[in-house]
């Protein structure tokens, strides 16, 4: 099966998952000033040159890029390397889209019911 063989939506999904952590690694190497080359998921930020106000700075970037994603100060403590990182921000996108499917499940179930004013609201 290859990307071109999907339907649209499987498109996007597919592109997104392979772009995201290119994305993560790219923005990294330009947030650091280094080559995208060593920007591996093994990589610690301390391999790439970056020191603590570099990390921090870097979260900082993160955060901007990615809209739904929060990294915590234990969060940042947790994300050693490179691959970590981009997994936090996977799975902050596989929540995402898990809460949206949820809530647009309940809006749809919830318009199939009727419709009834509450006891206040009608004519006396």
């Amino acid at each position: 099966m290859t990307i071109a063989s999907l339907k649209w939506s499987q498109k996007a999904t597919a592109t997104r998952e392979v772009l995201a952590p290119n994305d993560v690694r790219t923005l990294i190497a330009n947030q650091l000033g280094v080559d995208v080359k060593p920007v591996t998921d093994e990589a610690h930020t301390d391999d790439l040159g970056a020191d603590w106000l570099d990390r921090l700075e870097l979260m900082i970037v993160i955060e901007d890029r990615f809209a739904d994603v929060e990294i915590t100060d234990e969060e940042v403590d947790q994300l050693e390397v490179v691959g970590d990182l981009i997994r936090h921000i996977e799975n902050v996108d596989h929540e995402r889209r898990r809460r949206s499917n949820v809530e647009a499940t309940t809006m749809r179930n919830n318009t199939n019911r009727p419709r009834t004013w509450p006891q206040s609201c009608h004519w006396k």
